[in-house]
Parts: structure tokens; C-alpha cells; sequence
């Protein structure tokens, strides 16, 4: 979809946010489509104090379609500018769509790294060893809006001959005065893998290394982010066909990370064991940027793809899926915690100390001396409980096909938790573990009912703010 075909549809987009007014399940403290689709995160950034956030969104279809990069921008993470597309399907190398990519700031320009989508349709093709292109495409923008020409930098032929057509998604770093690409991969033995290509000049790539695991964990990687934090090296990635575990790998698709011993000049690594980097039903696709205070920020798509479950009610009304809340990442040794930004403490009310909570959107905060065994429910649809040594998370009643998540946890010490509309994101023990799923309750009001053999230190709650989104 080029931009002249987008314009032309603007009355239809229209029609789309006038069904999506007074949805009871819009999500108020967390960013959705304008109309129709979204889903991963891309070209996270900041420039001269503004946060950009790009995304994978289709605006007329709210079930899938082509392609492009929405955007929005903040400055404080409460208050949002909402654009038009940055990124339209235009060139013959991105024909059927503008996938995923990051964005890569060098001396007061962004570059833009994305995949171009072609799928050729001459004959019948598995999509897998033939069939489709996955373009590299660069794009260079002086202020994060508007851009000159795009420059396609690696073809299908570039790539490893033992991959298939599967290579995506790239996302760049810059060590020791060398610039490198990284790409998520499936090669034609069906294992994931990652692509690492080396640049002097963010303009031409040469191959470098392929890293993979010594057994097979998968057949496809996605959205991978190598990055560093406290000193430690991690790969996140999205793995495809990992098979579950008990309670482990749950989700049709994982999200989660190695710690990963990485020499790019000897070519030499090491992966450490894969840890998911959040419990819940909807996550994918992450990405991480260092903002100007050297936070290591996170979003991901609160959403998977080819789940068993749905999100009918809002596909109903027009729109579906979201992005999570930005998360600032912290390691300790091996394990990568999670926590919200500290901004948003600026949406809460007035803190309350009451079990009696009829407010809709809140933040819960509960901190434990001791916890043999507690239960949760939140608007008598959401069960929440922890036995000891595992915590679970069951949206049975209101997940339209969730069921239950689970994770094992040696003690409770402190639960964090977000209350949406439709979504829930919580934060176990400072952000050791997270759950982040969609929910749809018929009563909003959270009214928290909680029992078990535990000493409370505090309980407190918040109702929050909408974000403000400015058109």
C-alpha cells in the first residue's frame, strides 16, 4: 500500500474509528492501532528528548494485511502525538509489505533498517526454500518523519546459501568501532538461527557469523536484539517451534533471551540457557532502545501471532491488539528483571489503602513479610495465586480461550500490577518475573478479593490516568 492508496482510504479508516468510540474494552494507559491492526514494535529511539515508537500496522483490517510503519512520539511518556504512517509499501522490494526493523542513530541522523516483504505468485511455492524475497532496506531521515529514498541493502542472495526465505527483522549495534547487523533467521534445515553481518559505514554489510545453539531450539528466530546491560550480553529473540515444557514454553511462539558470551572478532560465543522473558499469554516480539539517560528501555507487542485465543470484542469493534507498557530492563548476573518506567507514576491518584476498589484502571501494589499461599481475583474473572513455589495467572473466565499461565518462584516478596481495560501486566518480586495477557471481563470494576497464609507489610492501590493523545 503506497501512500496515494492510503489517502484514498481515509473515509474508510474513518468509519472504523467512529465503531471503535466507546469501546468498553479500549485500552486507556497503553498505545493502540489509530484503526484496524497492530503489532511489533519497530525503529524504537530517542532524539533530542523525543521518544520515537514506529510499528507494524495495517489500518483497514483489524485481522491482518499489508504492512506499514505507523508512529507515534513522547517526550514523557504520559502524553502522545499520533502521525500518519512513516514507512509505506513502495518500491518493488517491499512490495507486499513493510516488516519489521529498528532504527540506528549516527552523528544527528536516523537510519532505518527494515525488511521489504515480496512474495512471488507465478506459481504454487512453499514460502520456505522458495517464493519469497526478504529485503534489507535502509532508510536515512534527518528528523524521523520525513525520508528522500529507500536503498535496499541485502537481497536473498546476500544471505548464507543454507538459509531459506526466512530472514528478518534487522537490528544494529556498534562495538569497537565496527558496525553490526543483526538478523533473525531459519535456514533450510529448519533451525533458528541468528545472522550477524559487519559494516564500517552503516551502508555496506558483509557477512560475518551465524549463531545458533548446539541443539535445535526451534526453526525460526525472530526480532532479535543483541544488547548489554550491567556488563553482561544478552540475545533476545522470538523462537518458533520450541516445544512446551510443563509449564515452560506455554505459548505457541517464545519470547525470551540468552545470556550469551559473544567475541565478534574471534567469532567465537556461547549461549547460556534460554529464559523467557515474560509468563503471560500476549507477548512478542520485543525491542529495546538506550534512551538519553542510558535507560535500557523495552516494548513489546502485547500479542502473539497463530494463538489459539482471540481478541474478538475488539476485532468486533474494529481494532486489535496493543503495545505493552515501556519496561526499563536491569540485570543481575544471568537474569534480566523487569519493571514500568518510573514516568508513569505520574498517571496515579491519590494512593488508597481500602479493600474497596470500584475504580477500572488501577495500579495494585501488594509487599509480603512472609507468603505461604495467596489468592487473587480481580473483577471475579481473573485468578491469580501462588502455592509456594508456583505462580498462575488464570484468565479462564474471561480470556476468550486463555486459559493458564505458570511460573515456578522460590518466594512472593512483592506483586506490581497494571489494570487496563483489557489487558493485565504483572510484576513479581521487583520485576523477576512478569505476566502479560489480554483479558476481558464483562465487570471492570477490579474489586480485589484476596485470601491466604501470608503477613502483609503494605497494600495500596492507585487509580490512573489516561494517556493523552494528541492527533
Amino acid at each position: 500500500m503506497n501512500k496515494t492508496e492510503y489517502l484514498n482510504r481515509l473515509d474508510e479508516q474513518k468509519k472504523i474509528q467512529e465503531l471503535m468510540k466507546g469501546d468498553k474494552y479500549t485500552l486507556n494507559f497503553h498505545l493502540i492501532p489509530p484503526s484496524g491492526w497492530l503489532n511489533d514494535p519497530n525503529g524504537l529511539c530517542q532524539f533530542n528528548g523525543v521518544n520515537h515508537i514506529y510499528y507494524q500496522y495495517t489500518p483497514f483490517d483489524a485481522t491482518w494485511g499489508m504492512k506499514l510503519w505507523g508512529h507515534y512520539t513522547t517526550e514523557d511518556w504520559i502524553t502522545y502525538k499520533e502521525y500518519e504512517p512513516f514507512i509505506f509499501s513502495d518500491i518493488e522490494d517491499d512490495r507486499d509489505g513493510v516488516y519489521s526493523g529498528s532504527a540506528f542513530i549516527k552523528n544527528n541522523e536516523f537510519y532505518f533498517y527494515y525488511t521489504g516483504n515480496v512474495k512471488h505468485t507465478d506459481k504454487k511455492y512453499d514460502y520456505i526454500s522458495a517464493g519469497r524475497e526478504q529485503n534489507t532496506i535502509l532508510i536515512k531521515s534527518k528528523d524521523g518523519f520525513t525520508y528522500k529514498e529507500k536503498k535496499t541493502l541485502l537481497k536473498n542472495i546476500d544471505y548464507p546459501k543454507n538459509m531459506s526465505c526466512h530472514v528478518r527483522d534487522p537490528q544494529i549495534f556498534e562495538k569497537n568501532d565496527n558496525y553490526y547487523m543483526v538478523l533473525g533467521a531459519r535456514n533450510l534445515d529448519d533451525v533458528g538461527c541468528i545472522l550477524i553481518y559487519q559494516s564500517k559505514d552503516l551502508e555496506n554489510w558483509d557477512y560475518h557469523m551465524t549463531l545458533t545453539t548446539p541443539e535445535k531450539f526451534g526453526y525460526m528466530w525472530e526480532c532479535p536484539n543483541i544488547i548489554e546491560i550491567s556488563g553482561q550480553t544478552f540475545l533476545i529473540c522470538c523462537p518458533q517451534g520450541v516445544e512446551q515444557q510443563g509449564i515452560d514454553y506455554a505459548n505457541i511462539y517464545q519470547c525470551g533471551y540468552f545470556p550469551l558470551e559473544l567475541d565478534l572478532e574471534k567469532k567465537e560465543y556461547k549461549f547460556g540457557d534460554f529464559i523467557e522473558l515474560d509468563r503471560g499469554f500476549d507477548i512478542y516480539a520485543p525491542q529495546t532502545f538506550l534512551d538519553e539517560n542510558n535507560r535500557r528501555i523495552l516494548i513489546g507487542w502485547m500479542g502473539i501471532p497463530d494463538a489459539d485465543y482471540t481478541n474478538q470484542p475488539t476485532i468486533d469493534k474494529g481494532w486489535q491488539h496493543a503495545l505493552t507498557l515501556p519496561r526499563e530492563l536491569k540485570a543481575n548476573g544471568k537474569k534480566i528483571y523487569q519493571l514500568p518506567l518510573e514516568e508513569y507514576k505520574k498517571l496515579r491518584g491519590e494512593v488508597q489503602k481500602t479493600l474497596d476498589c470500584s475504580a477500572e484502571n488501577v495500579e495494585l501494589n501488594f509487599e509480603f513479610i512472609t507468603c505461604k499461599n495467596f489468592n487473587l481475583t480481580l473483577r471475579d474473572s481473573i485468578s491469580l495465586t501462588y502455592d509456594g513455589s508456583i505462580f498462575t495467572l488464570d484468565l479462564e473466565k474471561c480470556g476468550f480461550g486463555r486459559k493458564t499461565r505458570s511460573v515456578k518462584l522460590k518466594n512472593l516478596i512483592d506483586i506490581q500490577i497494571f489494570l487496563d481495560n483489557s489487558s493485565i501486566e504483572i510484576f513479581l518480586n521487583s520485576g523477576e518475573e512478569v505476566f502479560t495477557s489480554r483479558c476481558y471481563s464483562k465487570n471492570l470494576e477490579a474489586n480485589p478479593k484476596f485470601s491466604g497464609e501470608y503477613t502483609l507489610n503494605d497494600f495500596k492501590w492507585y487509580e490512573l490516568k489516561k494517556f493523552e493523545i494528541l492527533k
